[in-house]
């Protein structure tokens, strides 16, 4: 399936330096701040010189900052369903090293409760010569959480969730 080259090496995902998190909206105007705190992730380099994302984000952690029955919600049936789909993952498409460092866009698959989707993050220019070692990879993005039949409390939470990662990988990983 992602047969675009071979694994060279890969940069492990730091997870004392990277933030994975993601915003909802109320329709009563709540903004609600998610997190992923358990994941686990890489930045592969393959052997044609690009590189490619893989990230796993654990559904069963997830959180809703300050807010214990949302998180419960967040991990129940209406939306990550996170018993039956622990999982939430990203794999990029092969892309040149100069996206990090000049930004742009970043496209891959999206996998949520089983549904495997094409989306597009936008990824920040970096502001340091070694972007993910020295300083953050910046992407956001948006989903409608209804594609990937997250469709419960329409009525009350926002189909469109942003999603904002911060990256850095362990500089002994690769």
């Amino acid at each position: 399936m992602f047969a675009a080259g071979q694994t060279a090496s890969a940069a492990e995902i730091d997870p004392a330096e990277t933030r994975i998190g993601f915003t909802l909206k109320t329709r009563w105007g709540q903004v609600l701040q998610g997190r992923f705190p358990r994941y686990s992730g890489r930045i592969e380099t393959l052997d044609d010189g690009r590189r490619r994302v893989r990230l796993v984000l654990s559904a069963r952690d997830v959180e809703i900052v300050g807010h214990p029955n949302y998180t419960g919600m967040t991990r129940g049936r209406g939306f990550f369903e996170a018993e039956r789909f622990p999982d939430v993952e990203f794999v990029s498409d092969p892309y040149p090293p100069a996206l990090i460092e000049k930004g742009g866009k970043l496209a891959g698959e999206l996998t949520i409760r089983d549904v495997r989707r094409r989306e597009t993050f936008a990824i920040e220019a970096a502001d340091c010569a070694r972007p993910a070692y020295d300083c953050d990879v910046s992407a956001n993005g948006s989903v409608r959480r209804s594609d990937y039949g997250v469709d419960r409390w329409i009525f009350a939470v926002s189909d469109h969730v942003r999603f904002n990662l911060r990256l850095r990988v362990r500089e002994d990983s690769e």
